[in-house]
Order: C-alpha cells, then sequence, then structure tokens
C-alpha cells in the first residue's frame, strides 16, 4: 500500500506535532540524548502492536524480524538471514526451527550451491507477516504524514547515518 506523506489513513491529531528545533551549528548532550530517547518512544510505540499478536502466537521479536525479512526478500539464504539481522546461526537456528515447526518458514536446498538453504514464508506465514506489518505501517504512515516530507526525508538520512558505512550497501539492496 503506498500512503501519501501528506495525507494518512488514519485520522489527524487533535494538536499539530510540536518538533523542538536541534541548534544550528552543533548538536549538545541533551539533544543527542532527547533523539536517543525518541528512538526508544517511538519503536516503543510503534511496536506495541505487533508485540502482541506475536505475544498471542508464542513468538517474539526475533521471529518477527526473520519473517520481515523473509517476505522482503524470498528465497534468501540463511547466510544472507545472519548478515542482514547481525545475529549467530545458532541464534537464528532456535528462531528458524520455532517458525518451520510452526509452519511459518519453509527451507529449500539451493539449485547453485546444494549446501544453501533457501527460506521463504509459507501462507500461513505471509499472512502473519502482513498481519504484523499493517501494525507497523498504521504508526508509520501517521507519523510521516504529521511530519511531512521534508521531515521523512531528514529522518531516512538520520537513520542511514546509524547503519555503519560497511553495512549501508546491504541496507540500500533491500530497496530493489
Amino acid at each position: 500500500m503506498t500512503v501519501p506523506i501528506s495525507a494518512s489513513p488514519v485520522p489527524a491529531p487533535v494538536s499539530p506535532l510540536k518538533v523542538t528545533p536541534a541548534s544550528p551549528l552543533f548538536l549538545r548532550e541533551d539533544e543527542i540524548r532527547r533523539g536517543i530517547e525518541l528512538l526508544y518512544f517511538g519503536y516503543t510505540s510503534m511496536i506495541r502492536g505487533a508485540d502482541a499478536i506475536l505475544e498471542a502466537q508464542g513468538l517474539g521479536r526475533a521471529h518477527h524480524r526473520a519473517l520481515y525479512f523473509i517476505a522482503r526478500r524470498p528465497g534468501l539464504s540463511v547466510g544472507e538471514l545472519i548478515g542482514l539481522l547481525g545475529i549467530t546461526k545458532q541464534s537464528l537456528g532456535r528462531v528458524l526451527t520455532d517458525l518451520t515447526g510452526r509452519e511459518l518458514v519453509e527451507q529449500r536446498v539451493g539449485v547453485a550451491d546444494r549446501r544453501q538453504r533457501l527460506l521463504s514464508l509459507t501462507p500461513s506465514g505471509a499472512a502473519l507477516e502482513a498481519r504484523l506489518f499493517t501494525e507497523l505501517e498504521r504508526s508509520m504512515a501517521r507519523a510521516y504524514g504529521e511530519a511531512g516530507q521534508q521531515a521523512v526525508t531528514g529522518f531516512w538520512a538520520v537513520l542511514m547515518g546509524l547503519v555503519p558505512p560497511d553495512g549501508r550497501a546491504q541496507v540500500e539492496a533491500l530497496q530493489g
């Protein structure tokens, strides 16, 4: 679903979004702390609905991240998913055992390299991931609509700045 930044699919907030401008030349410690706090509070608020869905399924955020990236890149190898998530093979193994056991993810042998395990969502997995995404999409669409295009672009630049330079190509590759 494409959501225009200027028109959020949810009702507009009662009061306009109030943002304190940053210092023009450099950021003070309290401004950096403010950004960290906003990331924490924003993420917690955004993920709340998805967390409730996951909890009802007996799953957690690690499962959600795996489902999300497998949905984004069907046929993703286990090794590629380890790289995207920045976790160990052992940690991912536990998550994939849960997801395959619940018939949410399926693994198949690679064509070019039979040692590869390629991941895709089952229809049940795709339905669950779609429900989780809808929860996140609502929050992001509302926030983007309140902030406006210029702020969204700046937000993306800040978030990309948090990604280490050697990981940025991997993030950009997700854009297709």
